[in-house]
């Protein structure tokens, strides 16, 4: 049985939670968890890669088990959490890694590697979007948020914090509805109802409109070896769409981007084992789907 320690770790005076595992001389996979969600959605993917590589999975910052510091004294921003997240890997001793983002944690990790790039060994997106393009329908009452962010537009996106979009969010796409474990949305909807949490949600909401405009470096970070595949794994996700991954062919066509679309981790598919030897995956032997440095 493959053993889990859960940590904590000083930053700059706020406590970051987080799960590590593995091989201590392995290499380094640092895990971004997405939104509402905290480090326990990798849970059934650890153990998969526990034999192979060193894991390291935080709570961002107003997340799970870290620390949630007031509006106050924190602004809850995207290059904040991303310069938490990048000092804790600094406090833990991480100095070469690879980054597995999903969801919110694509603009925290997209960040990380823009600055350091010569830590980055790898890059996988699952479901991380860096362009406008890559956004669904879905974003359009976020979207106007954007463009008037007054507080009607605000308010209109407390639905999007409801127990019932957490349940879409695990449940939608799903043939049998009794392989989701209800145990992770719940634990997701008690973290979004904690006092503070909901006002910090609807700042990153609308901070996530710089993510999308601001990431200028993110051509040196894609691959230009034909080592990396193109093409699609698993099932789509409705609210970040696969063209997400094509628009980012568009805008930088010199570049192979890997397209990796799967939704294993919530709905709790990892066990299965879908994500690990795919075809569509590097193997340890082969070459990277990254620029190495």
């Amino acid at each position: 049985m493959t053993a889990i320690n859960y940590r904590t770790a000083e930053v700059d005076g706020l406590k970051i939670f987080y799960r590590e595992a593995g091989r201590a001389d392995g290499p380094t996979l640092l895990l971004l968890h997405g939104f509402p969600s905290a480090g326990h959605m990798f849970r059934d993917l650890i153990p998969l890669l526990a034999e192979r590589f060193h894991l390291v999975a935080p709570d961002l910052p107003g997340f799970g088990q870290s620390d949630m510091p007031s509006r106050d004294g924190f602004k809850y921003t995207f290059d904040n959490l991303a310069k938490m997240i990048d000092r804790f890997t600094e406090v833990i001793g991480l100095e070469r890694f690879a980054i597995y983002f999903f969801d919110y944690g694509a603009p925290v990790g997209l960040r990380i590697a823009a600055k350091h790039p010569e830590r980055i060994t790898a890059i996988v997106s699952q479901n991380g979007n860096a362009y406008e393009e890559g956004l669904s329908e879905g974003w359009n009452p976020i979207q106007a948020y954007w463009r008037e962010p007054t507080q009607a537009n605000r308010d209109a996106l407390r639905s999007f914090l409801a127990p019932e979009t957490t349940l879409f969010q695990y449940t939608h796409g799903v043939a049998d509805l009794s392989l989701v474990s209800p145990d992770g949305r719940l634990l997701d909807d008690h973290y979004l109802a904690r006092p503070g949490a909901p006002e910090a949600q609807l700042d990153l909401f609308l901070d996530y409109a710089s993510k999308c405009r601001s990431l200028p470096s993110l051509p040196i970070l894609l691959p230009e070896s034909p080592a990396a595949v193109s093409g699609g794994v698993g099932q789509e996700r409705p609210v970040l769409p696969a063209r997400g991954c094509r628009s980012v062919q568009a805008r930088h066509p010199g570049r192979r981007t890997p397209f990796f679309r799967h939704r294993p981790l919530r709905v709790g598919d990892a066990l299965r084992g879908d994500c690990v030897g795919h075809s569509r995956l590097p193997r340890p032997d082969a070459p990277s789907v990254v620029r190495r440095r």
